[in-house]
């Protein structure tokens, strides 16, 4: 291990304070401000950490000297800063940590030994008016599944990102791999994004349909500030969660139990969130809403320049209603979770240049002037309620029922006329990085008026039965009604030579209409066969009205503990998974004649994925502090697959059953209190996926370069194979100073295959994107306004913290790729136009928290 992390907390913070890129424009400097003033008071700062007995950071804890007045409160990690004084009499003063249901700890301190203190409070069952019972639950313990990730919410909060979005977090995961900062999608172990299932509060989540670019995008529909509990999964998951290929993002909003608020603001949006409980603790609510305005960050795109209006705002909320007795609120509950979301994207280009080289190695610069506008509005309201009743202490039942109307359209009228002009590479010439020749190439012109209206209703019973310790018995049955409409209306054309041609021209144009029934079920079973083997077992069957196909999905998992090695877990799981097609799969966009592109095909099969996982948890003490190291190797057999090309973000499918494919890698991940009392990790991803396509061929040519006959092309790369992903999330604070703290999220991905559009004999071919490599670095600074003791002494004191975030994002100033667009010339000739992501910029972030 570097000896980065071998001594105490605050090792890169002050580097990196000083280490800012002269072209951020600030300079930051740090001196030992903080030991000349210990010094000359004779004050010596203590600092510390306070956890429960299960070793969770507590906040709000007030600590204090003994005897003295005054004194501070752990922030939400359990971290805390008190200056004491030095006694004349020589006598130790005497640390009291206080929290309302633990008991109070006193510790003596020896201030001539500066370390960092870690205290546990223990709850105190004296103050207990009752007593909650509840049983563990198989998703609460990782050790018991396989390719089980837990996450911190507060993380998805403070790691520094554009828009603050929940998803950074995950592109930090290994096995997770996202080349677009400006997207919350992202692919798993060689999926693509729409093999991902994501559930907030056990209802499926849902997005546009008709995004097409990362520019476009709202925020993902999860609210960091509303966050209680994450459990991410990236493959072999339990018959519970629903039929997708690639991963589960599992997400439980808090039932508060007392009041809170927060409000944040920024250069691209703000944030602000309530929740209560009442005084009978019968009702309870939480309720958030988001404004984003991306106008910042557009502006810094390289290669088109025009102007943006980009606004999406959302609201969401849920409330909790105990209906049971009085001795017995969590008898019968009743939650209702509304959301609702409106994203209007708002585009005038104007100019756009761009810098590329050609086949030839010739450098060149191409220039675009444009008319027009683009405007794509989506609008989502989506709803539940979740009625929630014991019948007895171990049976526990679930009814569901959910609603969901997406309402989409897509304008476009842009036309651009565009040249092409090489660039002076000789550094003699007083004209070097000069146009040398301008040509004019033409122009083209795009137009699309689609509109989509989808409309899902769900109702779904779920329950739990635990007949002994061992033993947990869940079923679920699950029925869903959709209707989509979709009418496309689109045309482009390019103009070379003041004609257009056939071959340049494209029209797309149909009304499209698809009513469905979607019937899910599981049954599954978890045993433990002794305090270290736990078996999961069961059936999934999934049955689609429109292709009247009935898939079942068997799955089991194992995992066992080290005898001589507590710490040591090992774990295995096989399953098949079928994700059936969506309205998207079916709508041929690529690898199909004109005539058929926009029209369904509705006699296409579920894609099936066989999963193959082993891997080890290994939890260990180093440095007096605790870390854990999770592996995993795994291998995954697709058959009916649905080959897709990726255009930015949106997928282009074939809509046919044609193609099988793997993907098999290794994914590691180290996490734990690199800095005392913060959690940081590091994740790595090897990774290879492929697939062949049936009648799948290439030309062969003889040595004059003539075309002799076709040869199957057999197993290609798949677009979104990405051999190797490095995720690293760092926190630090100061020495002495833990209100100011700082995070460092980088991601590096390798490239990723690509080819020219209608060009089949290119797909999966060894051209590469360049590799994606992000650094965004944030700092923080926590003033604490309200501290347990005012709080205790009755003081009306509304606001608790002030949090000022500095964060410096793209630090390296990297030239990514969002992906390729393809001009003509008049000789047919195909250039691949780079399209850059956003370059280096500065977020101030204002939080408070009441």
């Amino acid at each position: 291990m570097p000896k980065l992390f071998r001594s105490r907390s605050g090792l890169w913070l002050p580097l990196l304070l000083q280490a800012v890129p002269v072209g951020v424009g600030l300079t930051l400097i740090v001196g030992p401000a903080s030991a000349v003033q210990a010094q000359q008071t004779a004050r010596v700062l203590v600092t510390g950490t306070v956890r429960d007995a299960a070793g969770q950071p507590l906040e709000q804890v007030a600590v204090g000297v003994e005897g003295l007045v005054g004194g501070t409160s752990t922030d939400d990690r359990g971290r805390f800063a008190l200056p004491v004084v030095r006694p004349l009499n020589g006598k130790a003063p005497v640390l009291v940590a206080r929290r309302l249901g633990y008991q109070t700890q006193r510790l003596t301190l020896n201030l001539q030994e500066q370390r960092e203190l870690s205290l546990t409070l223990t709850e105190d069952t004296r103050a207990l008016g009752n007593v909650t019972v509840r049983g563990r639950s198989d998703a609460a313990d990782t050790r018991e599944q396989v390719s089980i990730i837990p996450l911190d919410p507060r993380a998805a909060k403070e790691i520094p990102s554009p828009f603050g979005d929940f998803s950074a977090v995950l592109k930090t995961l290994p096995g997770v791999a996202s080349t677009n900062e400006l997207t919350s999608t992202y692919s798993v172990r060689g999926g693509n994004y729409e093999e991902n299932l994501v559930y907030v509060n056990g209802f499926e989540v849902y997005r546009p349909f008709l995004v097409t670019a990362a520019t476009q995008e709202g925020l993902s529909f999860i609210n960091p500030d509303l966050v209680d509990r994450v459990e991410f999964s990236t493959g072999g998951w339990q018959p519970k969660f629903g039929d997708k290929l690639s991963s589960v993002l599992n997400v439980e909003y808090k039932q508060p139990a007392a009041f809170g608020a927060s409000a944040t603001a920024s250069l691209v949006g703000g944030t602000a969130h309530v929740e209560a409980a009442s005084l009978s603790k019968r009702v309870s609510y939480l309720a958030g809403v988001r404004y984003k305005n991306a106008t910042y960050v557009f502006n810094s795109l390289q290669q088109q320049q025009g102007r943006y209006n980009p606004t999406f705002y959302d609201g969401q909320s849920l409330i909790t209603l105990a209906l049971g007795p009085r001795e017995n609120l969590e008898r019968t509950t009743l939650g209702v979770f509304n959301t609702f979301a409106h994203n209007d994207f708002r585009f005038n280009p104007e100019s756009g240049e761009s810098t590329f080289s050609t086949a030839a190695n010739q450098l060149s610069r191409l220039y675009i002037f444009y008319g027009g506008q683009e405007r794509m509005q989506y609008d989502t309201y989506q709803g539940g309620l979740n009625l929630r009743h014991a019948l007895q202490p171990n049976l526990r039942l679930e009814l569901l029922g959910g609603l969901l109307y997406s309402r989409e359209f897509e304008y476009r009228d842009v036309e651009a006329a565009y040249s092409i002009a090489e660039i002076n590479r000789d550094p003699d010439s007083p004209d070097y990085g000069l146009d040398l020749d301008r040509r004019g190439l033409g122009s083209r012109f795009d137009h699309s008026r689609n509109y989509l209206t989808a409309r899902i209703a769900t109702l779904e019973t779920r329950g739990t039965w635990t007949p002994g310790q061992r033993s947990a018995v869940r079923w679920g049955l699950k029925v869903g009604r959709e209707r989509i409409q979709d009418e496309l209306n689109e045309y482009s054309f390019t103009d070379s030579a003041d004609y257009v041609p056939d071959a340049r021209r494209t029209r797309l144009r149909s009304d499209l209409r698809l009513e469905s029934t979607r019937t899910q079920g599981y049954v599954q079973h978890t045993y433990q066969l002794d305090s270290l083997k736990t078996l999961t077992y069961g059936l999934r069957l999934n049955y689609w009205t429109v292709n009247q196909q009935l898939n079942l999905s068997p799955r089991v998992q194992y995992a066992f503990t080290s005898v001589r090695n507590p710490r040591v877990s090992w774990k295995a799981a096989a399953g098949v998974y079928y994700q059936p097609p969506f309205y998207r799969e079916l709508r041929y966009q690529s690898g199909a004649p004109q005539a058929q592109q926009g029209e369904l095909n509705l006699d296409l099969r579920a894609q099936r994925s066989l999963h193959f996982i082993v891997g080890n948890e290994l939890r260990f003490t180093k440095w007096g502090r605790p870390f854990r190291f999770t592996g995993e190797a795994y291998y995954k057999y697709l058959t009916d697959v649905v080959p897709y090309d990726i255009d930015n973000v949106r997928l282009r499918y074939f809509a046919q059953n044609n193609a099988t494919a793997y993907a098999a890698g290794l994914d590691a991940r180290v996490s734990g209190e690199f800095i005392p009392g913060t959690e940081s990790w590091f994740s790595l991803g090897v990774l290879t996926t492929r697939e062949n396509l049936k009648d799948d061929s290439i030309n062969t040519f003889d040595a004059d370069g003539l075309i002799t006959g076709r040869v199957p092309k057999g197993y290609i790369r798949r677009p979104s194979d990405q051999r190797l992903n490095l995720g690293v999330f760092l926190q630090d604070n100061l020495p002495g100073n833990p209100s100011l703290k700082g995070y460092v999220n980088l991601v590096f991905g390798t490239g990723l295959p690509f080819s020219p559009p209608d060009n089949p004999d290119l797909r999966g071919t060894s051209k590469l994107t360049r590799s994606y490599k992000r650094a965004d670095l944030g700092f923080t600074k926590v003033l604490t306004l309200r501290t347990a003791v005012e709080e205790a002494s009755g003081r009306a004191v509304q606001l608790k913290t002030l949090w000022a975030s500095l964060e410096i994002l793209n630090v390296l100033g990297a030239d990514n790729l969002a992906g390729y667009n393809y001009i003509q010339d008049l000789n047919g000739r195909l250039y691949a136009i780079p399209n850059f992501l956003s370059r280096r910029l500065v977020n101030l972030r204002i939080t408070a928290r009441f």
